[in-house]
């Protein structure tokens, strides 16, 4: 058997109300992503009074409180990955992307201008986004203590990561193909750019809250 890294050895070592913390902080940064596409809809609701879904959720910007909601929940989603502390030192860089992405959301819309510099950062920073949700589904969260057997509960969680992150992909991978090669007209009727980054920001959550191990699979 290895011997436990220092690392390993001072994670074993920590208080249990701070362990406690990091898993209320992964269920917090799941809650975001799964409530953002119903908030800003909500939002858009109580200031125009129509529930009518916009192109994107980006789009939401410049109605009313759902401009303010967007806004307020990337900052929040962005301070929540800053405080983010996972086992390895690479889980607390990829974390810190994050927020540089959430907070370029936030900072420059799509709606401030069409086809300026401001308008291709923020696609930008969404892509790094999502680039690093799909990368703790599919990398971080997957990854095994080499000392210790796998849990049949952790083959389990192993498992949603890997579909959580495959339906990020493939939502990424629709939002291209619509824009490329399916007309405007029809990517607006249907809010096509929206339902697609909607199940991309759940599939976020879900494997988040997964990795929080708090309401089911875990280990026994």
């Amino acid at each position: 058997m290895h011997p436990l890294s220092q690392h390993e050895q001072e994670t074993a070592t920590r208080p249990n109300d701070q362990i406690i913390s990091y898993y209320t902080l992964r269920i917090l940064i799941g809650a975001t992503g799964i409530l953002l596409p119903i908030l800003v809809v909500i939002g858009k609701w109580i200031s125009n009074g129509s529930p009518a879904l916009e192109f994107s959720i980006s789009d939401y910007y410049d109605n009313g409180a759902g401009g303010d909601i967007l806004v307020g929940v990337l900052f929040v989603l962005g301070f929540f990955l800053l405080s983010y502390k996972g086992p390895d030192r690479l889980d607390n860089r990829t974390a810190d992307i994050g927020c540089v992405a959430a907070l370029g959301l936030a900072l420059f819309p799509t709606t401030h201008c069409n086809g300026c510099w401001v308008y291709y950062m923020h696609f930008v920073f969404a892509l790094s986004l999502f680039s690093v949700f799909i990368f703790f589904s599919l990398v971080l969260f997957r990854k095994t203590n080499p000392v210790k057997t796998m849990t049949p509960e952790k083959k389990n969680r192993n498992k949603i990561y890997l579909v959580c992150g495959i339906i990020m992909i493939s939502c990424i991978l629709a939002i291209a193909f619509s824009l490329i090669f399916l007309k405007q007209a029809i990517c607006e009727k249907y809010s096509l750019v929206y339902w697609f980054e909607s199940i991309a920001l759940i599939s976020f959550g879900i494997s988040w809250i997964t990795k929080s191990e708090t309401f089911y699979l875990r280990d026994k």
